[in-house]
This record gives structure tokens, C-alpha cells and sequence, in this order.
């Protein structure tokens, strides 16, 4: 198989079992190409002088093989959730709620996917846009597997969050920020808000007011193809624009759109995964 292997630059007690799985991989005769910076980092931290073919972003892959937490997965299916390649979150990280499988269950799982065992699950993504036709800063990018969210930038003052769901008004919300959110990020910042927790395969989104003003405003969900369009009003000349930690600043009184990205994320899980399974082990759910 061709396999792209994408990484953080944090493995450390993982390293020695990362070197030890790419060369597995190598023996197994899968041809493997890495990230530039992780084949950088693997380079200087384990003194090897093994040349690896570098990951084109574009094409699309039999496989990839994401290595960190959730913050690494994150980063690998905005560059390469477009081209169709399905990942494997391999969890060297912390919680690892997507990233659920361990390194010692690595090779065994991409030997289980190679023969088909494995079931891929098509996972929304989000892609927000200026109104007015300004780019998104390229450092920033435009899409999201968790979430996207309007928060106040330089102020301690509430933000006002005019919201339209498919050109019909809804409400402004009014408080520190609004969370856009997939049923995959349902458990990341959503959850911490008081949003509602969402099964990953669930045609929806949910909106989730920031320490919102009024007690009214609760959160909402909506079906995953509604065009949500935002005008934000601050006391200060701009707002921030969060997407998946990364973030932008945009203008006062200016409008961003959240929808449906075109290219699902084609996530690997393994057989004997459960979503109620990950909700008990991970999130302590019902304890």
C-alpha cells in the first residue's frame, strides 16, 4: 500500500515504537512518504540518516497514518480530507478521543485494513468564508473537522452575533463567542460549553452560544446542509475567527458563512470500534 504518515514533533516515550512501525511498514513492502517536518524531526531525534520520500498533500493516498493526539489528526484531515484518503489516528498524545488506537495496536490494525476488515466512517467537515470575498489567511485555512467559533478579540465587553440559518433570521446572540460544531467536535469545545453531544455519523450541527447573556439562548441543532450566516458587532475594531485552534481576525460589523465543507473526512476505525465504547473509556461517561 502507499501510506503517508503525518506526525507531531512531541512523541516522546512513543519514539522508539514510531521508528519501529515505519520500518515495519518497510518490511512489509507498503512504500511510505512522510511529512516534510516530521521526516525532519524523526531525523534529528533519533540521529538516522534515512532519507524518506516527502507526502504530496494532493493525492490521494491508500492510507494515512496521523501520529500525536487529536490536534495532529485535526491537521491531517484538513490537508487531506479533499483528496479522499482515509486515516488512522494513531494516539501518542494525551486523550486521543479520535486518535483511539495505541501504538501497539498500530501494525496490526493497517495489516487488518490492507485485507478490509476495518470500517471507514465519513465524518462532516466545515468550511467557513468571508461574505465580502476576503481570503482566509492561509496560516489559518478554511476548514474544520470539530468546530468553528466566533469569539471576542481585545475585550472583556460581550460580542453580538447576528445569526441567519439559510437566510432566515434567527437570533443575535449576545456573549463571549458562538461554537459552530460537527458531530465529531460535539465532544471537544462544544462539550465544554454545555453543547449537546452529538453520534459522529449524525447528519447535523450544533450551535453553541459562549457564556451567552440571556438565559434564553440555549444551544441549537440543525441539519449538517444549512448555510449559517454570521455578522458579528464588537466595541472593538475586530472579532476572532476560530477554525479547529486556528485562528484569524476579521473586521467589525463583517458577515462569515459556515457550511457544509464538499469533501467528508474518511476516518479508519477498527472493527471492534463503538462510539458508546469511546464515550465510557474516554469521557468517563455515566462515572
Amino acid at each position: 500500500m502507499d501510506i503517508a504518515i503525518y506526525g507531531n514533533e512531541y512523541q516522546g516515550k512513543h519514539l522508539e515504537a514510531v521508528w519501529r512501525l515505519l520500518h515495519e511498514l518497510q518490511r512489509d513492502n507498503h512504500r511510505l512518504t512522510l511529512e516534510k517536518k516530521f521526516a525532519q524531526y524523526l531525523a534529528k531525534a533519533v540521529g538516522s540518516d534515512d532519507a524518506w520520500d516527502i507526502v504530496d498533500h494532493s493525492k490521494r493516498h491508500d492510507l494515512a497514518l496521523s501520529l500525536g493526539g487529536d490536534g495532529t489528526l485535526l491537521r491531517t484531515a484538513r490537508l487531506l480530507h479533499a483528496s479522499g484518503t482515509p486515516i488512522m489516528g494513531l494516539n501518542t498524545g494525551h486523550l486521543g478521543y479520535l486518535t483511539a488506537t495505541t501504538m501497539s495496536e498500530a501494525a496490526d490494525l493497517v495489516a487488518r485494513f490492507e485485507r478490509g476488515e476495518c470500517r471507514i466512517e465519513e465524518r462532516t467537515m466545515l468550511t467557513v468564508a468571508r461574505q465580502d470575498g476576503t481570503p482566509i489567511p492561509a496560516e489559518a485555512h478554511a476548514t474544520a473537522l470539530n468546530e468553528i467559533a466566533l469569539l471576542r478579540h481585545d475585550t472583556s465587553s460581550m460580542i453580538e452575533m447576528e445569526t441567519r440559518i439559510n437566510g432566515v433570521p434567527l437570533t443575535v446572540y449576545k456573549g463571549d463567542g458562538l461554537v459552530v460544531c460537527t458531530p465529531s467536535g460535539s465532544t471537544a469545545y462544544n462539550l465544554s460549553a454545555g453543547g449537546p453531544i452529538m453520534d459522529p455519523t449524525t447528519a447535523c450541527l450544533a450551535l453553541t452560544p459562549l457564556s451567552p447573556h440571556s438565559l434564553t439562548m440555549r444551544p441549537m441543532v440543525v441539519r449538517d446542509d444549512a448555510v449559517i450566516t454570521i455578522t458579528t458587532r464588537s466595541r472593538t475594531p475586530q472579532y476572532q475567527v476560530s477554525v479547529d485552534g486556528d485562528t484569524f481576525v476579521c473586521p467589525n460589523r463583517s458577515t462569515v458563512v459556515i457550511s457544509k465543507a464538499p469533501h467528508p473526512l474518511r476516518l479508519v476505525l477498527g472493527p471492534n470500534h463503538n462510539f458508546a465504547v469511546t464515550l465510557r473509556r474516554k469521557l468517563l461517561w455515566g462515572a
